[in-house]
């Protein structure tokens, strides 16, 4: 199946929930809208569902105008934040429910096919009741899973489930996107998710699309300094500077030796990402001296801040490492994995090498 939306806007009295943009989801790959909460992610999978209809432009089906037409009229799956079950069937009989429907035989063996994939294989007999949010939410996923319709709308799926689980789950997803043939639209805020889920990534803020295309491409290349921020998680060190001779001067720190388009000129803003960052001294690195202001272990990186004369910075750390605050560090990098944005807080140079994931 092939969904395009045309210049779709959708307006709410006077309010802007979505501003017009265009987005085609290719059949077979995993299309990830990643953005914060309240960036039109929802909206916009409400208008592909046809949970709503779009204010101004156009929804299509295989070239089909569809705009307007019920969900109840199109073949979709559809998983949110909020799992919805049927509370009187056993966990068997809702991830079941969509095969029984189309006649399929062995409903037992994909039912606890599904079941164990997702580590629920051993509550098939309970009601959804009994089950913890996270389990529950499960179950809605396995059922939508089980429909193997067209087109797949999945809402932050995990975000209700403990952090291990999350990780296993998305390894699993990514498998049983990638083997079957159903058009795939997963929303998420967290950047990793993305990367690790996504052929390709449509980045959202406030209700604009600000950037779609294959992830890797998105994630190497944001177009705009609004991109940056939302595909890099902790967040991109963004550094104030100005073009001078050779590259560019932080305000109050070093020279980075860059090469710029020579349309490039006066004040910039360099970005480096958390992972850019080192506290080991390379050939050709820069040094940026500063004091430890905190220092968090998350799993196996740890995350240093440090308040240096260009400001506070975040470095990301492979391992586990152990900081006194307040005490001296030296953080290196390469000023080749440094981005520039302009005046205009467009991409103005990426890094020639892909960068160490986020």
């Amino acid at each position: 199946m092939q969904l395009s939306l045309e210049r779709v806007g959708k307006k709410v009295g006077p309010q802007t929930w979505l501003y017009p943009q265009s987005i085609a989801p290719r059949s077979g790959a995993v299309t990830v809208l990643l953005g914060a909460t309240q960036a039109g992610k929802t909206s916009l999978m409400r208008l592909m569902a046809g949970l709503d209809a779009p204010t101004e432009g156009r929804v299509l089906v295989d070239g089909q105008d569809v705009t307007g037409v019920p969900v109840r009229q199109r073949n979709v799956a559809m998983v949110y934040q909020q799992f919805i079950n049927y509370p009187s069937l056993t966990v068997a009989d809702n991830i079941g429910s969509p095969l029984r429907l189309r006649g399929e035989k062995n409903v037992a063996a994909r039912v606890r096919e599904l079941a164990d994939k997702l580590h629920i294989g051993m509550f098939l007999d309970r009601l959804p009741a009994e089950l913890s949010g996270g389990q529950q939410q499960r179950v809605a996923l396995a059922r939508a899973l089980a429909k193997n319709a067209p087109l797949m709308l999945l809402d932050e799926p995990l975000v209700n489930l403990d952090y291990k689980l999350r990780e296993g789950l998305r390894d699993e997803l990514a498998h049983l996107f990638a083997s079957g043939d159903s058009t795939v639209v997963y929303a998420t805020t967290e950047p990793g998710e993305a990367l690790l889920l996504g052929g390709y990534t449509a980045v959202m803020d406030a209700g604009e699309l600000l950037q779609y295309g294959p992830t890797a491409e998105v994630f190497h290349k944001p177009g705009s300094l609004r991109v940056a921020r939302a595909f890099s998680d902790p967040p991109m060190n963004l550094l104030a500077g100005r073009v001078a001779a050779g590259g560019v001067q932080l305000e109050g720190g070093p020279s980075l030796p860059l090469a710029l388009p020579p349309e490039v000129d006066g004040l910039v803003t360099v970005g480096l990402r958390a992972s850019a960052l080192d506290v080991v001294a390379r050939a050709a690195h820069i040094a940026l001296p500063g004091k430890v202001e905190l220092a968090e272990i998350s799993g196996s990186d740890t995350f240093v801040h440090v308040e240096t004369p260009v400001g506070e910075v975040v470095a990301q750390l492979t391992g586990v490492h152990r900081f006194e605050l307040g005490a001296a560090i030296t953080l290196y990098f390469d000023p080749a994995q440094a981005y520039v944005f302009d005046v205009g807080e467009r991409l103005a140079r990426a890094p020639a090498q892909p960068a160490r994931s986020a």
